[in-house]
């Protein structure tokens, strides 16, 4: 590995196999979900509505579909963005790559605790506030 700025080409070269290990399978789900949400609007009333205005169909795919059917896809990359964090766990692992997976697993190896809660503490306080927030708040 080497620093993005050092040699940029070395380090993109290095990037690309656990970049695709890590985010193939997180790929194919959210295509999944986001070609159902798709179909799913492309056929609801208000889609049908913004054809019969004479809207262009690109419009109608970008402006009134896809700002709606993004919603759930949304929701779900927020979710699977632990299942990402652990498979970088595994990924790092597999490439030596030195990041917070090795740095964890290395430190359960060498029974050093105290690095354990704190990558432990940092990663759960990343993941945390990028879980998606619930639509109908409780009041007082």
């Amino acid at each position: 590995m080497s620093g993005s700025f050092e040699d940029p080409w070395l380090s993109l070269q290095t990037t690309i196999l656990p970049a695709f290990v890590l985010g193939n399978s997180f790929a194919a789900v959210l295509m999944r979900h986001t070609r159902s949400a798709m179909l799913q609007a492309m056929g609801s009333d208000y889609v049908r509505t913004a054809r019969a205005k004479g809207l262009a169909e690109r419009i109608v795919v970008l402006k009134h579909a896809m700002r709606n059917a993004l919603d759930p896809v949304v929701t779900l990359g927020a979710l699977e963005l632990g299942t990402l964090l652990s498979g970088a766990v595994l990924t790092e692992q597999v490439f030596s790559i030195p990041g917070f997976g090795k740095l964890i697993v290395d430190s359960v190896f060498n029974r050093d605790y105290a690095v354990v809660q704190g990558v432990t503490l940092i990663t759960a306080t990343t993941y945390i506030p990028a879980q998606p927030a619930g639509r109908h708040r409780l009041r007082a």
